[in-house]
């Protein structure tokens, strides 16, 4: 009988994270914490690429055009090391990123229920999206601002900090913070979204277990579908979180800029090196917090 009702429904999701009472938020957010820390280091040389690419404005050059031809010409000309420029800052903020993230898409899942404890694949969405946008505000938009001028100036993190106080100020730390909530909002609202109907489809609704391999699938298949969906966000994140962002006068009239002087096609600069980077990345995480999250169960 529930096998047809779901046929009938198709628009309404059982999420198989629930077992109807409300989820302790501090489990996926101790889960998302160690999660984050794990897919952070192990992807960050394809960042570390796709943000050089995405900084270089239409008619700049760099000595590579890919994700490989970066990663080599890096080490030959900086050494290995160099491609971790900007660890630091990314690593401390995301476990308490990541923590934040599950831990809040969560809580926000168990007041969008309905009253059978169903959510529509838009409330899912949502859900994804209120995390996200909190996880930006918080820790997200300074980490990144760090992150990014610390690989543009290709200096480590605690000079680059120190010359961004010396010469911005505080606010420099959180500049594109608008720019950033818009990519990481709309970022998980997608991952988010496509994860847990991929979750629910391959669990039956939540009567099988989700092995690590589906774990890690599934956030492989989710991490393709956000960045497709919100690499324009991503391009004018970096751009406005830049050492040149002064040219723009804000988020809006960075999308105009770009659109205006350098097509369409600008807005998916670094996308491939981003996919290879993200991909991985989310099955990492997706797959490690399932697993780790059912450990602490």
């Amino acid at each position: 009988r529930s096998r047809t009702k779901s046929l009938i429904h198709p628009a309404h999701t059982t999420d198989p994270m629930s077992e109807k009472k409300k989820t302790n938020p501090l489990l996926p957010m101790a889960a998302g914490c160690i999660a984050g820390g794990i897919e952070a280091t192990a992807v960050w040389p394809m960042e570390f690429i796709k943000t050089q690419l995405q900084l270089s404005a239409k008619g700049s050059k760099l000595p590579y055009d890919g994700m490989i031809s970066g990663i080599s010409y890096t080490v030959k000309s900086t050494g290995f090391f160099s491609l971790y420029r900007g660890l630091a800052p990314t690593l401390i903020g995301s476990i308490p990123k990541a923590g934040i993230r599950f831990g809040l898409n969560a809580v926000i899942k168990d007041n969008l229920r309905d009253k059978d404890g169903k959510l529509t694949i838009g409330k899912n969405f949502l859900a994804g999206l209120g995390a996200g946008v909190a996880e930006a505000l918080l820790i997200v938009a300074p980490v990144e601002t760090v992150k990014t001028k610390c690989i543009e100036l290709n200096m480590p993190f605690v000079s680059g900090f120190k010359q961004i106080l010396a010469k911005e100020g505080i606010g420099g730390v959180y500049q594109g913070a608008g720019a950033t909530a818009l990519k990481q909002g709309s970022n998980q609202g997608l991952r988010f979204m496509w994860f847990n109907e991929y979750k629910r489809i391959v669990t039956n609704d939540g009567e099988k277990a989700m092995t690590p391999i589906l774990g890690l699938f599934g956030g492989m298949s989710a991490g393709c579908f956000s960045t497709l969906g919100n690499n324009p966000f991503d391009v004018v994140k970096t751009r406005m979180q830049g050492t040149k962002a002064s040219q723009y006068a804000n988020t809006l009239d960075c999308f105009k800029q770009i659109l205006t002087h350098e097509g369409v096609g600008a807005f998916y600069a670094g996308v491939i090196p981003r996919l290879s980077r993200v991909v991985p990345g989310q099955g990492i995480i997706f797959m490690s917090f399932e697993s780790i999250q059912q450990a602490l169960k």
